[in-house]
Parts: C-alpha cells; sequence; structure tokens
C-alpha cells in the first residue's frame, strides 16, 4: 500500500516550482504533508472502509448529503484533472524542446507560445485517438512512462545532485531563513500547488479493504508513503536549486535546464538531452493513462442519470468516446489560455491554481461528508477508524480542512515570482473559470432527465435509501446490522421511481 500511495503522488513536473523557494521548500513540504496529506489520507481511509460498495467519493458524498454534492465532488474530480492536462501537455512541450541543440534555442523554443500550443494539442489528441483502441495500448504506454519517465529520472537527478555536491561543485542556494515570511501572501503562492501535488489519496483509499490488519498497517503506509513523498520532493527540488539560481527558476525548463547542467558539470551535457526524452516519456505515458481513467469513474456514476445516453455509448473496443471528445474540447478551450496570457510560464501557473481551487472545493466536501456521517452513521462498520474518538475526529478535521481552506484562497493570488500580466485579468480568469467549472455538475444535475438512467446498470442503494431516512437523518441501524436482498432490491425500486417522478428543466 504504501509504495501505491508513493507512486500515485510523486510527479518531477512539481518540483520547480518549489525551487523558487529554496531551502524554505523543505519547509512548505513537511507543512502540507501536516496539515493535508496525512489528515486527508485517513479520513478517506475511513471512509473507504466503512463504505465499500462501488463509488467511491461519489458515495461518500452522496450518503452524507445527497445525490446532487455526490455528484458534484465525483465531476470536480474530473473536472480536476482537466484542467491539469494543460499544464503536463505544456511540461511536454517544453521536454520536447530540450531534446535539441543548442541550449539557446532549446530556451527559446521552449517559451514560445504557438510552439507550445501546437505541441500540447497535437499531444492531446494523438493521445485521445489512441485510448479510442482500446485500454490495453495505452496502459503499456503508461506503465513503461511511470518507470523511465519518472522513477529513473527522479533516482538520476538525486544521484547526481549528491556527487555534485560531494565534489564540491559551485552551489547557487542562497543562505535563507527555513521559515518563510507569511506577511507576503504573494510570494508563497506557489506553494499552495505542493496541496494538488499531494492529491490522489481519495482513488487510492479504497484499497484499504485489501489490507490484513488496516487498523494498523494503513497508518503505517501512509506514514511510510508520506516520508518518502517528502524526501524525495525536498532532496529534487534543493538539486535544482543547487544548480539554477532562484531568479533563473522557470516552471516549465528549470527541471531540464538542471539535468543539463548537472551532466555539464562532468563533460557530459549531452545527456540531459537524453534525459529530455525520458522526461518526455513520462509525460506521454501521464496523458496516456489520464485520457481514459477519469471518464471511466465519471461514467460509471452518470449511468444513473446524470448524463444524457447519448454520452454514455461506448465504442466497438468499449471505449466511451463522446465524453473523450467532449474533454478534448475542454483541454483545447484550456489550452487557448495561452494566447491571452503573457507568458508560457504564466499559463502554466494559472491552469495550475485553477486545478488546485477545483480539487481542493472537492476535499473540503468529503471532510464535510466525512463529519456528517460521523453523525448519522456513528456505528458504522468499517476497518479502520480515524485514532482518538472525537477529539481525534474534530483534531483531523479541524486541521486538514483550515490547511484545505487557507491553500484554496491563498490559490486565487497571483505569485510575484511570475510575470502574469494584469493581476484584474489573471484573478478574473481564476474566479470565472471556477464558478462556470462549480456550476456545471448543479445545471446538469437539475435538468436531468428519467430517460438519462441506464435500466442495464445496477447501482448499490445508499443506506438511507435502505433505511427509507434522508440522507441528514440519524440512522436506527447498529453496528452489525446488515441489509437484506429484499430491502436492497426495494430501496433501487424506489430509487428509480423517484428519478422517473422528477421535476426537470
Amino acid at each position: 500500500m504504501g509504495v501505491m500511495l508513493v507512486t500515485s503522488i510523486l510527479s518531477l513536473r512539481a518540483l520547480p516550482s518549489e525551487a523558487e523557494f529554496g531551502i524554505q521548500s523543505i519547509f512548505y513540504y513537511v507543512f502540507a504533508a501536516i496539515v493535508f496529506l496525512v489528515p486527508y489520507s485517513i479520513v478517506c481511509a475511513e471512509l473507504a472502509s466503512g463504505y465499500t460498495k462501488e463509488g467511491g467519493l461519489y458515495r461518500w458524498v452522496a450518503e452524507a448529503f445527497g445525490p446532487r454534492w455526490g455528484w458534484t465532488a465525483m465531476y470536480l474530480e474530473w473536472q480536476t484533472i482537466i484542467i491539469w492536462f494543460p499544464t503536463v501537455l505544456m511540461f511536454g512541450a517544453a521536454s520536447l524542446a530540450y531534446i535539441f541543440w543548442p541550449d539557446s534555442f532549446d530556451r527559446a523554443l521552449a517559451s514560445n507560445k504557438i510552439y507550445t500550443l501546437v505541441v500540447a494539442l497535437v499531444a492531446y489528441w494523438a493521445a485521445t485517438f489512441n485510448s479510442f483502441r482500446g485500454q490495453g495500448s495505452a496502459n503499456k504506454l503508461t506503465s513503461y512512462g511511470g518507470l523511465f519517465g519518472t522513477i529513473i529520472p527522479g533516482a538520476v537527478l538525486i544521484i547526481l545532485g549528491v556527487i555534485y555536491a560531494c565534489t564540491g561543485k559551485p552551489i547557487e542556494l542562497t543562505e535563507e531563513p527555513f521559515f518563510p515570511d507569511f506577511s507576503h501572501f504573494s510570494t508563497v503562492v506557489l506553494a499552495a500547488s505542493i496541496f494538488l501535488f499531494y492529491g490522489g489519496m481519495e482513488i487510492q483509499a479504497v484499497h484499504i479493504n485489501d489490507m490484513k490488519n488496516p487498523v494498523r498497517d494503513f497508518p503505517r503506509a501512509v506514514f511510510l508513503a508520506v516520508a518518502i513523498t517528502v524526501i524525495v520532493y525536498a532532496v529534487g527540488t534543493l538539486v535544482i536549486g543547487m544548480v539554477i539560481s532562484t531568479k533563473n527558476i522557470n516552471l516549465l525548463q528549470s527541471l531540464l535546464m538542471a539535468y543539463k547542467a548537472l551532466w555539464a558539470s562532468f563533460s557530459l551535457s549531452w545527456m540531459g538531452n537524453i534525459m529530455a526524452v525520458f522526461v518526455l516519456f513520462g509525460v506521454l505515458g501521464q496523458v496516456s493513462a489520464l485520457v481514459t481513467g477519469p471518464a471511466t469513474g465519471l461514467m460509471a456514476v452518470a449511468q444513473s442519470g446524470y448524463l444524457p445516453r447519448s454520452m454514455q455509448k461506448v465504442n466497438k473496443n468499449g471505449v466511451n468516446t463522446p465524453i473523450l471528445w467532449v474533454e478534448g474540447i475542454f483541454v483545447t478551450i484550456l489550452t487557448l489560455v495561452l494566447l491571452v496570457l503573457p507568458t508560457v510560464e504564466s499559463a502554466y501557473q494559472i491552469m495550475s491554481q485553477m486545478a488546485t481551487i477545483i480539487y481542493l472545493i472537492m476535499v473540503l466536501m468529503i471532510y464535510g461528508a466525512f463529519l456528517r456521517l460521523r453523525r448519522t452513521r456513528p456505528d458504522k462498520k468499517g476497518g479502520f477508524k480515524v485514532p482518538g474518538g472525537n477529539f481525534g475526529k474534530w483534531v483531523v478535521c479541524g486541521v486538514g480542512m483550515l490547511g484545505a481552506l487557507a491553500a484554496l484562497l491563498l490559490s486565487f493570488l497571483p505569485p510575484s515570482q511570475i510575470n502574469t500580466g494584469s493581476p484584474v485579468i489573471y484573478i478574473g480568469i481564476l474566479i470565472v473559470g471556477v464558478a462556470v467549472f462549480v456550476a456545471i455538475p448543479l445545471v446538469v444535475y437539475a435538468c436531468r432527465k428519467p430517460s438519462w438512467r441506464n435500466p442495464d446498470a445496477h447501482f448499490y442503494p445508499f443506506d438511507w435509501q435502505i433505511e427509507g431516512r434522508k440522507p441528514w437523518e440519524i440512522s436506527r441501524w447498529g453496528a452489525e446490522f446488515e441489509p437484506t436482498e429484499d430491502m436492497v432490491e426495494k430501496a433501487e425500486t424506489q430509487a428509480i421511481s423517484d428519478h422517473a417522478s422528477q421535476k426537470h428543466c
């Protein structure tokens, strides 16, 4: 489990944004782990171990607040990935640029908005059309991309950095205090992106029921994953800071520049171009995995009546092509932000911040669901509980929710380290974008029709449906009670009837 958690979190793309902070990056990594990664992980673990039927976070939130908000949470997770796509595609375009010679050409090409726009869209649509052929070929690219595009380059970066430091070569890191100056919020905006880099625990938490002793083993796995993740992120970030001065840090290019600088210090500068190939391969693997993955989860829930039947169709390879076309339109429009903002770097940052905001809204919904379910189903049977009883519950949720809320609000500010053009335009794009993306699932839910429900889809009813109560009412069940098949069938029939009799716009 610990290895799964690490591989779901680590991404080399994250390193340059924190390299801006030098030594202080260690503080941010540790701080975000304490106020976000650890509490969020154990909350998701309790929810996953208690609510084991299909649906994941959709079931968690819908059990607490009803299907409207469960659907919204599920949609926001999907939307986060869609907004994330342009950032990783821009990073991929920069990686491709660094395959060539000389360095001045690489830097100029990676900074060119038209080049980045064309490469990003070509790469995305190529991955999309490839996914139409089925998930098998995409899975192979994803597996090899993870090994050769993340694990190996990450190990190389750290090993080279250690050798570089031990051989007495010049180090660019400057002396600065370990604790940052929080009086200037715009200087710490980049640190908020760590929350998104640490994201994904709601996906991996569902595997907790595969563990022999989750009460003992899951906390161990979490703390092991946290330790490995923080160490790799911190060391990797410091290596970049050792060879590139803070004033020259670029969110898209600094990782690739660091490889070139490290290899050049050993008279092997051409190896920097080889590393760019590896990193690019890793980006292609990530894109391949996430083109179809989130859509699959979204459609599994949508079959209960949240999207038109025309959006639920699959081709002969079992791939849901309509939703992939919608994804492609979203990604294309978002990538065109490149034409509005002054630089590729600023477009990359605004997409990262928007994805962070959307993701943290979903995270706060999960915390809220956890608190409500602790009240309405206090005796819910599960393999793992947040330790410490009620006190532990409030400490974990209090720390986690405050951390997520602070990072969310901070993400609306333009970072002082990057030229983002007009602050009004920058903040306006974020506010309008977030408002639109949060409104979409609520509008879709309000306009759903009985004909949207797939009659062949059988979604296990929620506990409150089986009991015949409202989500906010306290359960009458005890910890050991298990519903009979007749109760489940009756609840499913009633849910279908309620869906058919609904009002729609």
